[in-house]
């Protein structure tokens, strides 16, 4: 993983690169050989990516040194500060992030070498062909718990947790109804009887019959679709229980450093020894060679109260 010399500046850098990645929801994104799941945040400092394709996990992060050294060799005709380029990159990526249906400005494509993998994007910037390689490694253990594993059991629990509260609603559903009943109540359409619930019994029909297709995960996109409100919900909540371990303060990255304040900056053409004219040149030669922060969920308590039964 490329990162800065080290020091403080920069690994203050790197430390909200990480916790901003972190709060960020998974996406689906399809190639035309497989599809991949993808997460990434982008500051005008640098931004952090991580990509699965439910196999393994790869990671990169780096700051703006380079970003800046990797357009030059990408983008040779093309000149901006670090910050324009990343503002471009969060401009290609948040669509394709937050909507996995929107088609999106860019095209990508993914190569393996070895135990890595370069994610290409190509696009247009400015009348000219714009690219960019991620150059993702494999992430370590501790970014696949952080990412994946210790999530997925706090949405398991949750979930849990979620299904009991459901039940004992059902169960004081049955005691209400059975108040009704005791009381000479008669039920007006016959269609909406239903018998007692029994949670056991619930249980184990849902194992039997529901579970094959409940579970199947396919190409992870029915995760993305679902999930990430909760999923989001349970890594705000573990950083913001860490850091309050920790004494520190508020769990939100800053955003005074989100690129969305970086509009399309100037990006000129560096003066060639030939040139008649100053617009731009209608050839460009190939070279060789997603996402901001996301707006912390709202989760409510819902009051109980006691409604009216289907009684006459």
């Amino acid at each position: 993983m490329e990162t800065t010399s080290g020091d403080s500046w920069g690994g203050a850098v790197m430390e909200e690169l990480e916790q901003g990645l972190l709060m960020q929801p998974w996406a689906w994104l399809p190639l035309a050989e497989n599809s991949l799941l993808v997460k990434a945040y982008i500051t005008k400092q640098g931004y952090a990516l991580l990509v699965s394709d439910l196999q393994q996990v790869w990671h990169e992060q780096v700051d703006a040194s380079v970003v800046s050294q990797r357009a030059k060799e990408l983008n040779k005709r093309l000149t901006a500060p670090p910050a324009a380029f990343l503002c471009h990159l969060d401009d290609l990526l948040r669509p394709l992030l937050k909507d996995t249906a929107c088609p999106g400005k860019a095209t990508f494509s993914c190569d393996r070498v070895d135990e890595a993998m370069i994610l290409r994007v190509q696009s247009e910037l400015s009348g000219l062909p714009f690219y960019w390689n991620f150059h993702c490694i494999l992430a370590n253990p501790s970014l696949v718990s952080q990412h994946l594993i210790r999530p997925l059991m706090g949405m398991s629990l949750a979930l849990q947790c979620q299904g009991r509260e459901l039940a004992t609603l059902l169960r004081m559903k049955d005691l209400e109804i059975q108040d009704y009943q005791e009381s000479g109540a008669v039920l007006s359409r016959d269609r909406l009887k239903t018998e007692p619930f029994e949670e056991n019994s619930f249980l184990e029909q849902f194992m039997v019959e529901k579970l094959p297709e409940a579970c199947h995960v396919g190409d992870g996109r029915p995760f993305v679709m679902h999930l990430q409100n909760l999923y989001v919900a349970v890594t705000r909540q573990e950083i913001q229980v860490r850091q309050e371990h920790q004494g520190t303060g508020d769990p939100q990255p800053s955003s005074t450093t989100s690129p969305q304040g970086t509009e399309n900056q100037l990006l000129s053409q560096p003066e060639e020894p030939v040139s008649s004219a100053p617009s731009l040149p209608v050839t460009e030669k190939d070279p060789t060679g997603p996402s901001g922060p996301v707006k912390r969920p709202q989760l409510s308590k819902v009051k109980r109260k006691k409604l009216r039964g289907l009684f006459s």
